[in-house]
Formats: C-alpha cells, sequence, structure tokens
C-alpha cells in the first residue's frame, strides 16, 4: 500500500476519480457514479467549473445531492452527501495541479514528527486488495496494536473523539492549514491561493455555507485529513516533545497514553482548544478513561464480539439460535463495528444452506429487527435476508419482502436503506415492483428525478453528461437474486475497522 501524499499528481488525480472515491460507503453492483466522472473531466479538461457557469452556484441550494443513513433505528442519522460532480472534479484539478499537489504533500509532512501520531494518513491499495480493506489494514497495524505495546511504557489510556467532525470544520481553516495561519489571513481575498480555491469550491457546493465538508468521499477524507494534521501541528508545539506520554490519532478519534490521571487529562484540555480554533468540539459521551492500556485499547464491543466468536457454533446449532445471538449482541452494543463484523461472518456461514429450513419466517424476522435496532448492517442483512428468502416459493418470498419492508419503513430517514431494499427485492426472480422516494431508487427504476442542482451550469454540453440515468450500469432487475458475500465485500472489510 502507498499513502497517498506518495503519489505522483496523475496518480492521485485516477484515484480521486474512481467511483469508490467519490463514494467511499457500499452501493448495489449496478449503482456506479464512475461514467460521469469520467465525462464531466472530459468535459472541463483539467479546468474549474467557474468557466462553465452562468450564476454561483454559493446561491443555490441542492447542488451536492444529500441522502441518509439512520445510525439507531430511531432519530440518529448520517446525511452522506454526493458532491456536485462538476465541482468535485474542478476541486480535483485543482489539488491535483503538479505545483499545487507539490505545495500539499510538503505541508503534510510538515504536520508529522510530533508528539501526535497520525494513523490515518488516507492510502492506495497496490495489489488486489480494495482501498478500503487497505485502509482497514492499515487501522489495525497502526492504531490497536500499537496501542497494545504501550501498555509495557504507560499505565493510563484516555479515549476520546470529535462530535461531528465533517459538519464542524470550519471550510477557511483549510487555508489555515495549507498556508499557515498568518499567511492565511493576510491574503483571505487572494483567489488564486490555493487554500482559499478549496475553501471556495466546498462552499460553492454547500449553499456557500462556511461551517462543514461533505461526508462520503475519500477526497473529503482527505481534506479533513489535512485540517486535523494543521491542529496536530498546533498541539505539538503546545506539547513540545512526548517524553512522557504518547498521542494516536486515528482520524477524529484521539487516545491519549500516560502514567496518571492529571497528565492524561492537561493533555485533553490541550486537544480540546486546538480543535475549537477550526470549529470542531469534542464529544463528552465518548471520552474515557482506562487504567489497563491493555483492555482500554480494545473496543467494549470488540472483546465482547471475541467472546461472542470463541463459542462457536457448538453453542448455537441452529441458524435460529445463531440469528438470536447477533439479536441479543446487536441489543447490547447497537451499530457498533463488532455487530457489523459478526453479521457478515454469518452471512458468509449462512451462504451454503440449501434447503427450506421449518422456521424459516421465525428467522427473517429476528434478522429483520437486528437491521431496524442496527441500521448500518442493512447491506449483510440485506444479503442475509436474500439468501434467506430465495428459499421458498414465489407466492412466499413475495409475503416476506412484502412484511419485512413494512417493518423496515418505521425506520425514519432511510434512504440508504431503500437503496439495499431495491436491491435485494427488485430481481425478476422475486417478483416485485419496487417504489421508493428515494430519488437513487427511483433512477434506477427509469425515472429522472434530479439529484444535483444544475440550473447554475451555462453549459448544455456539461448538463447533457450529468444525466443521471448514467450511474445504472446494469438492470436491477437482471441482478442475482441472491447478494453474494463478495457484492458485499467494501461492507465486510469496513467492519475490521472496528
Amino acid at each position: 500500500m502507498k499513502r497517498l501524499v506518495e503519489l505522483s499528481n496523475e496518480d492521485v488525480k485516477r484515484h480521486f476519480l474512481k467511483g469508490s472515491s467519490y463514494f467511499n460507503g457500499d452501493m448495489p453492483s449496478y449503482i456506479s457514479f464512475e461514467p460521469i466522472l469520467a465525462d464531466v473531466d472530459t468535459i472541463l479538461n483539467g479546468g474549474n467549473y467557474a468557466a462553465f457557469q452562468a450564476a454561483n452556484p454559493n446561491d443555490f441550494s441542492g447542488v451536492n445531492y444529500n441522502f441518509v443513513a439512520n445510525k439507531d433505528g430511531k432519530f440518529a442519522w448520517r446525511p452522506l452527501e454526493l458532491m456536485h460532480p462538476a465541482i468535485y472534479v474542478s476541486l480535483v484539478n485543482e489539488i491535483c495541479k503538479s505545483e499545487n499537489w507539490a505545495h500539499i504533500t510538503h505541508r503534510v509532512s510538515e504536520f508529522e514528527g510530533g508528539a501526535v501520531d497520525c494513523c490515518s494518513a488516507p492510502v492506495m491499495s497496490l495489489d488486489i486488495q480494495t482501498d478500503v480493506a487497505t485502509q482497514v489494514r492499515s487501522w489495525w497495524q497502526s492504531v490497536e496494536q500499537r496501542s497494545l505495546t504501550y501498555s509495557l511504557d504507560f499505565s493510563h489510556v484516555l479515549h476520546t473523539d470529535v462530535t461531528d467532525c465533517y459538519g464542524s470544520l470550519y471550510t477557511h481553516s483549510i487555508s489555515w492549514a495549507l498556508h499557515g495561519v498568518k499567511m492565511a489571513k493576510e491574503n483571505k481575498r487572494k483567489k488564486s491561493l490555493l487554500g482559499n480555491k478549496v475553501d471556495s469550491h466546498i462552499q460553492a457546493s454547500r449553499y456557500g455555507q462556511t461551517n462543514g465538508i461533505s461526508q462520503g468521499s475519500v477526497l473529503m477524507d482527505f481534506v479533513a485529513e489535512i485540517v486535523l494534521g494543521f491542529v496536530d501541528e498546533q498541539i505539538n508545539i503546545e506539547l513540545g516533545e512526548p517524553d512522557d506520554f504518547r498521542i494516536l490519532r486515528y482520524r477524529d478519534d484521539y487516545r491519549i497514553f500516560a502514567n496518571s490521571d492529571d497528565r492524561a487529562e492537561g493533555i485533553l484540555k490541550i486537544i480540546s482548544d486546538k480543535l475549537w480554533s477550526v470549529g470542531m468540539k469534542l464529544g463528552v459521551s465518548k471520552t474515557y478513561m482506562s487504567k489497563n492500556v491493555i483492555e482500554g485499547s480494545i473496543k467494549p464491543d470488540k472483546l465482547a464480539g471475541i467472546d461472542l466468536q470463541d463459542l462457536g457454533d457448538a453453542n448455537a446449532k441452529t441458524i435460529q439460535k445463531q440469528l438470536l445471538r447477533l439479536h441479543a449482541f446487536g441489543q447490547r452494543f447497537p451499530n457498533s463495528g463488532a455487530l457489523r463484523r459478526l453479521v457478515s461472518e454469518f452471512h458468509t456461514k449462512l451462504s451454503v444452506q440449501t434447503e427450506k429450513p421449518d422456521d424459516l419466517e421465525v428467522q427473517v424476522a429476528i434478522a429483520t429487527d437486528i437491521a431496524v435496532v442496527s441500521p448500518v448492517t442493512i447491506p449483510a442483512i440485506a444479503a442475509i435476508l436474500s439468501h434467506l428468502i430465495s428459499l421458498t416459493s414465489t407466492e412466499e418470498k413475495i409475503r416476506l419482502w412484502t412484511k419485512v419492508r413494512k417493518k423496515l419503513a418505521r425506520v425514519p430517514y432511510n434512504g440508504y436503506l431503500e437503496i439495499w431494499l431495491q436491491r435485494v427485492t427488485q430481481p425478476s426472480s422475486v417478483g416485485i415492483t419496487f417504489s421508493s422516494d428515494e430519488p437513487i431508487c427511483q433512477i434506477v427504476n427509469g425515472e429522472s428525478p434530479k439529484l444535483w442542482e444544475n440550473t447554475w451550469i451555462a453549459s448544455n454540453d456539461l448538463k447533457a453528461v450529468l444525466e443521471v440515468s448514467k450511474i445504472v450500469v446494469s438492470s436491477a432487475a437482471d441482478a442475482q437474486e441472491i447478494v453474494t458475500p463478495e457484492e458485499v465485500e467494501l461492507f465486510k472489510q469496513n467492519a475490521w475497522a472496528y
């Protein structure tokens, strides 16, 4: 694997323009944004979106497309944004210009080597692994393993993270990070300054707002890392050499290792102050201290998940009992990474089952309730349900899928869930016509709802290549009825980060 800052500007541009970089979550295999990105890149020809505008996109709402992934089955949600492709590609062009990329990589190198050890530098796979899998492996090696070794030197570990990191980031701080506060403030009206260009692109896509960046792309992950690296630099200046402590940071998650409560809490205050300067604040509910570094370095849900795995199938011989174990675990640790991993592993084991069980409806009911309580599991749960329900007759399939859909409809803010429900009910062998208010689902059904606001664009050629039907690269009706483990591999790899 290679860190992105080790790539050439041409290679990193190719990386950012991949569909899996534009949206780095799970989508059914028949949806891809890469065709639109490629066509927009051809039209822009390395240039800036401003050359194609009839009006300032800052003045328009809905320039980015927002859809929602529910986090708890109730009223907590994660807003995901598909950045307007023209602005996205334009920003990639600016960042990946030879002189700009050289400046960024040099600046990032200046953030390194101090009190804060960043373990989340974006990386790219150099082999057959996905980039997400590579990032996860990097996380495992850099954070969890190093945390365990620190038990030899330190008695305390304090965990904390940023509340709504992407949503609270002050966009002007991007220029501070790239150029230093003094230079950025002295040149805040200089449009040619790289930091101001990045800032203006983000504001243009988000109704002129200066608070928050979009969430869901590798590009915005990279921008967030630049700002957090700048915060690392400020912490390093304040704390000096880490002689009696260590700090590990993975994205917006911090681990402080020390030998006393007072030392750890003093460092925490400094981290909080520096984050505050760029619009971020720490989450009180997720801040906790452990006086056993080994135990404190592994999340409680992961330890419990290890216990559950070690029980083996001998302690739950039937599918129903195994599902009930997963359901009970989900009640204790809803939406946890360990649950995601366990559900994914259960799906892999279940895929060998070929006969209809007598308690099929019970199994379907338990699996569905896991998704209601923990909506982040929906790709894997949808896959599990697709396998279970495939074992029955066409009439029974329609009846069971109707019940599943009706129950999952109770989950509010569930656009992402709808996308996956369409995946498992739309295949022609299932026989259900799927209708939804989610625009991406409507596009899959051949409709033409608006994803991005385009009225600010003057160029008819650019408008033409933004045709939303291009995101559907194959027919949902032709998709296999059963979602294979390979189709949700990204979900499985992501789960190992927790």
